[in-house]
Order: structure tokens, then sequence, then C-alpha cells
């Protein structure tokens, strides 16, 4: 029987910004939260505690936590509420950043907390009920690993598995060394343990998280051990098996081969290439060139014909040049990726690219932006017309937003499929089931199709479209 706790019945929303990292991070929180007692509520009008977890890799994610935190003063509580104000909570990676100057800005902030120590919530929480003021605890690093919280996930078939926290690689636009600290490997027989104890509870999807998941284990072991993470949770009978992110300086022959050889690991990799100018590349402090990641990309598709790419890239880095931007323009033509995620290069106080001054008009880094976005669109309904056809398992996420009468799910290259529920089944009935979809239009962010079989076990199937 649950005990009472100051958080018993009290109502709380979570917001997150940024990364896996950050969302891994709130289901923590929802963990510990429900575990006290508190309820989840949907939206920050209903709740008398609201947590935000931030990211601060972009100025508008700043920008949005500073106007939706400023916004709650003037948002009336709920009826019913047993406080007299509602408790403001801000965590992540700006909360690691400002510690004390947030609550100097925003005066009505009741918590901050930083990256390294999301367990300290309660606390905070409970002093902030029962003494008010100002309650911060930002520390310089973490004393435990935070997967031994406890969890609330958002989905009881999928699982984020940490297997890295922290990055040492210091990219030059980059803040997350600075508030995510240095890298930090776990175990790998913790990272099993885990993973077997999801899929005895039916998981079928686990997510493997890391600044850089490449380089597991260099602190741990002397040098990285990535494709051993693979083999070991390949063999826990996990159904599905996907990491992020993946930095290409450390992609190596041995995890590439995975592809062509592990039944679990999905046919899709996320490869951020940030630029495809040289030039630039060094001046980000990627570690490698154009040729290398192109020379990536080959022996990927060399081992996985059918696999789906997906990437970042920034345009407008501090010194770019109009042969700069056309080099990358190019690599992305060439490549034909399935996602492309886009952004204007965002200044970060603290990392030495924010020291570079650069004439370039705004106007002409967002004519640059605009022509990229053209071409990824084009290119991303290209690739998914290889699929056009053919059949897919999907993985049922649930009813489609715009359509209750269709399901969602994802295919095992990450595509997002829609279908038509059978007959007799609903979006709830199928969540978390695996069906088979013929592909009958294939649009530039979606697949659409028609369920030809399923609910049904991975296990039993062969012949499905995985790009294989």
């Amino acid at each position: 029987m649950r005990t009472h706790t100051p958080f018993t019945n009290l109502a709380f929303c979570i917001r997150t910004f940024g990364c896996q990292m950050n969302k891994h991070d709130s289901e923590r929180i929802a963990g510990m939260l429900e575990g006290l007692g508190a309820l989840p509520v949907e939206t920050i009008e209903d709740a008398d505690v609201v947590v935000f977890m931030t990211c601060c890799v972009r100025e508008a994610a700043d920008t949005r936590l500073y106007g939706q935190v400023a916004s709650l003063k003037n948002t009336p509580l709920r009826p019913g509420t047993p406080l007299s104000k509602r408790i403001v909570a801000v965590g992540g990676c700006i909360g690691q950043r400002d510690g004390e100057r947030l609550v100097d800005e925003l005066p009505h902030l009741d918590v901050v907390f930083g990256t390294h120590n999301p367990g300290s919530l309660p606390h905070l929480l409970e002093a902030a009920l029962d003494e008010g003021g100002h309650q911060v605890e930002v520390l310089d690093a973490a004393s435990s690993f935070p997967t031994e919280l406890p969890t609330a996930r958002e989905h009881a078939w999928a699982a984020w598995l940490p297997i890295t926290v922290g990055c040492n690689n210091f990219c030059s636009y980059c803040i997350v060394p600075y508030v995510r600290g240095r890298e930090k490997s776990r175990p790998l027989e913790d990272i099993v343990a885990e993973a077997e104890g999801y899929v005895a509870s039916g998981v079928k999807e686990i997510t493997l998280l890391g600044q850089n998941v490449n380089s597991y284990g260099r602190d741990l072991y002397g040098s990285p051990r990535f494709a051993a993470v693979l083999d070991a949770l390949d063999s826990t009978g996990i159904e599905r098996l996907r990491f992020a992110t993946s930095h290409p300086k450390d992609l190596t022959d041995e995890v590439i081969g995975r592809f062509g050889t592990l039944r679990s690991l999905m046919p899709a990799l996320h490869l951020p290439v940030q630029s495809g100018s040289d030039a630039v590349l060094a001046a980000m402090n990627r570690r490698y060139t154009r040729a290398h990641y192109l020379e990536l990309v080959r022996k990927l598709r060399e081992t996985l014909p059918g696999i789906a790419l997906s990437t970042d890239v920034i345009v407008g880095f501090p010194g770019e040049t109009a042969k700069d931007f056309e080099d990358t323009y190019r690599l992305v033509d060439e490549v034909g990726y399935h996602q492309v995620f886009t952004f204007i290069y965002s200044k970060r106080e603290g990392t030495p690219a924010a020291s570079i001054d650069d004439p370039t008009p705004h106007e002409v880094v967002q004519e640059r932006f605009d022509r990229l976005v053209d071409l990824v669109q084009e290119r991303a309904y290209e690739a998914n017309q290889a699929d056009l056809g053919a059949t897919v398992d999907v993985l049922v996420e649930g009813a489609s937003k715009r359509d209750a009468g269709l399901l969602a799910g994802k295919s095992p290259k990450n595509q997002t499929v829609h279908a038509p529920l059978p007959d007799g089944l609903s979006a709830d009935d199928l969540a978390g089931t695996t069906v088979r979809v013929r592909v009958d239009e294939a649009k530039t962010w979606y697949l659409a199709g028609t369920v030809v079989e399923g609910p049904c076990d991975a296990d039993d199937r062969s012949g499905a479209a995985d790009g294989r």
C-alpha cells in the first residue's frame, strides 16, 4: 500500500524539450512522482506541479522556456487544488547551465535542478511545498547512473536504454559537454540486465541512448565496445533494436557489419553530418572529412542496401561561404536521406564558435536554408518510393492524430505508417502489436496502406520488407 506523502493526489505535468536523453529523464521524473502518489495530467492548467525538462542546444529552446514559465504567473490554479500556488520546476540542460540565475530572472520559479541530479527533484519539491522560497541544486557530476531511478514510460512496449551519459567531443558549436559532463559508460552487464527486464515485461523496441554511442566503453575498457553491446542485446530476444546518436568519427566497420548480421537491429541509422564542407567540418571540430563520411555511407549501403539514413545539418555556421554551402547541398543530394533535421546555426555562449565573427547577412543564410529544405523534401519523397507496393512490419503506436479511424506506427526503417483500422479492432487493441501493412501510397514523410496481417508475432514471420 502506498504511504501518504506530501505529493499524494497532487497533479503534475512535465514539458520536455530537446533530445531523447531529456525524454528519458522525463520518464524517470514521472516514475518518481507517481511512486510518491502524484497523478500525471496532460495540461499545465490542470497541474499543481509543472516540471520543465529543458534543452539549451538552440536559442529557440531558451526563448520557449522563458516564455512558458513567465506565462504561468497569470495561469489560474485548477479548481479544488490543495495548494495556494502552482509549484514550477526547471531541470535539464538550462537548469544545469543557469542555476541560480534562473530564479533571478523568473522570480516565481520554485525549483531548479540540473542534468546530474534528477533524483533530487522530490526533496526539492517537498522543500518548496513546506518551506517556500527558491530551491536550487545543481551538481558538477552525478553520483549514480540515472537508470537507477524508477520510470514511467510513455509506451509499455518501447523503452529508452542509456548506455552512456556525457560527451567528450567538444564540437565547437555545441554546449552539451558543458551541461552533460564528460562521457561515462555503464557496465555491459548492467545494460544487458535492464534489457532482459524490459523483454520479460513485454517491451518490443529498445533504443540505446548516448551522446555518442559509438564510443561506448572507451572509459571502462580502454577502447570502444559498442558492437559487443549490440550483440548482447540482440541475444536478449528483443524484437526491435535502435540507437542514437552515432558520431561518424567513431563508426567502425565492426558496427557497420552488425546491420548485416543481427536479427533485431533495425535498418535505419541516424548519422549526423552537420556540414558537407571540409573547411566547416574542421571549424566545427567534427574530426572527419566529407570523403570519410561518404565512405561510411558506401559501406553501410554495401552491407544493407535498403538502409534508411537520416542526419542533422547546420546552415550558416560562422564563416560558411557559398562554396561551403554548395558542398553541403551536393552531399545531401548525393546521399538521398530519408530524413534530414535542418537547423540555422544558433550561437551558444561558452562555446568556441560563439566568438567567431560572421558577416554573412541573415537573409543569405535563410535563402540557403530554404533551398536545402526543398531538396530534403524532394529526396525524402524519392527515398520512400522504394517501399511503394511492399509489405512492411508496423509496430503500432495508436491512432493517427489526424484521423481516429487510422492506425499509426513505425516501420523497421522508422517511417511513420498509416492504415485504416481492421474491422472490429480499435487503436487501443492494436497498440504495441506488430501488423503487416501493404504500402499503397508513399509520401514525403509517411507511408499509407492496408493491413494485410496482424496482430502477429514478429518471430513467426518471414519475408518482411525491412531493407535487408
